[in-house]
Formats: structure tokens, sequence, C-alpha cells
């Protein structure tokens, strides 16, 4: 006997039920399970006794409202999982408050009379030292660094009474003897406030932009 097939898909939504009772229950294998096996009864009892239905046809059909109790058992852990995800980056994000962030620039940051900023070196040095520029080119300041490793490294320059608008950035000078050193010029801002977007952390810093956590090459 040929069954017509028990739609597998509509075992979330029975008459009379409400949204949000048909949206949780289509969630849950054990219903969907309870309400698969009450249509399959309902079949049998319906049957032809002279055509009884085709063995193969309803073994095919449990094996499908076994497939789709998988998914939706699978859908609800990933659920699970996400919605965890999303806490515990939260949380870590909450911890990036207070630190520095820094960023590919060779402005300098200031506050309160003074100014920071840091550079990175791609091998070791013998003699490093940073140059202050001005708007029209000059060399403002000069702060010797003296023989610094490979690697992350921070400045400040007490710049009181200094305007910082007279300030235009500053420039690394890297040696390894008679070898030049390359070197990259990073901003210093420190982390006022952070925020998330579209599953995104947004940091606010303390100049006033608003810049993504995959923007930040390192924090200090």
């Amino acid at each position: 006997m040929y069954i017509t097939p028990i739609d597998i898909s509509q075992l979330g939504n029975t008459p009379g039920s409400t949204t949000g009772t048909s949206a949780q229950n289509s969630m849950d294998p054990k219903a969907s399970q309870d309400r698969f096996l009450k249509l399959l009864v309902a079949q049998l009892n319906n049957q032809d006794p002279l055509n009884p239905m085709d063995n193969a046809q309803m073994t095919t059909q449990m094996a499908q409202i076994n497939t789709v109790s998988g998914i939706q058992e699978l859908n609800a852990t990933l659920t699970s999982m996400a919605a965890q995800f999303s806490s515990q980056t939260a949380l870590q994000a909450t911890s990036l408050i207070g630190r520095e962030a820094l960023l590919p620039g060779d402005k300098l940051t200031f506050k309160d009379g003074s100014a920071k900023a840091a550079f990175s070196l791609d091998a070791k040095a013998t003699d490093v030292k940073v140059d202050i520029m001005g708007t029209n080119g000059e060399v403002i300041k000069t702060i010797e660094m003296g023989a610094l490793g490979g690697g992350l490294h921070r400045f400040n320059w007490e710049a009181a009474g200094v305007d910082p608008a007279t300030v235009k950035g500053f420039k690394v000078r890297a040696v390894d003897g008679s070898e030049a050193v390359d070197a990259m010029s990073l901003q210093r801002l420190t982390v006022d406030s952070v925020s998330f977007s579209g599953g995104s952390i947004y940091m606010l810093l303390q100049d006033g932009s608003t810049r993504a956590y995959n923007d930040v090459l390192a924090f200090m």
C-alpha cells in the first residue's frame, strides 16, 4: 500500500496552538517525535486491511523524523554555545577598558602636558632615536631610547608648554651597528569604553574616535 508521506515540516505547528507555543514546540525534538508517532498511528488505524502499508515506507519516515530530531537538537546546542560565547566575549571586552590600544599611525596622544606613542622594531637595535616633528617638518625634540630589542616599545614625552597643534607626529630612527632597522610607528590610545554591534566589539578611545577590535594591533 502506498501511504502519503507525513509532512514532518509541520510537526511544530499544531492546530489551535499559539505562535509562541508553536515556535517553542518546533525546537523540541521530543514534542516533534510525539506528534509524528500520533500521525503514524492514525495512518495505521485508517489503512486498508487488505492492502497494508509498505514496511519500507514506514522505515523511511521513521528515519526522517530521527534526522529532523537530530538537527533540532544540534541547533539547540549551537544556540546555547553561541549565547555562552557572547557572554564570555562581553566579559573579556570589558577588561579592555583602561588599557592602551596600539594602532598604526605616527600621531602622539597629548594629555596634561605629556605626550605618548609607541613603535615596533623588526629586530634588535643598538641605537634608537625618536624625533618629534613639527608641522613645518622641523625636529622639535629628539628622544634617545638607546639599545632596544625587537618588538613593541612605548615612550612618553614631557611636552609642557608645547601646543599640540604645532606637532605633526614622530619618526623612529633605529640602527644595529651600521645597518638600519625597520620600525613601525604606533598610536597609543586609552580605551574609555566598549560596545557591541553586529557581533563585533567596538572601542571608544581617548581621542574620541571609535575603532573596531580588529583594527588594534596590540594592547598594553
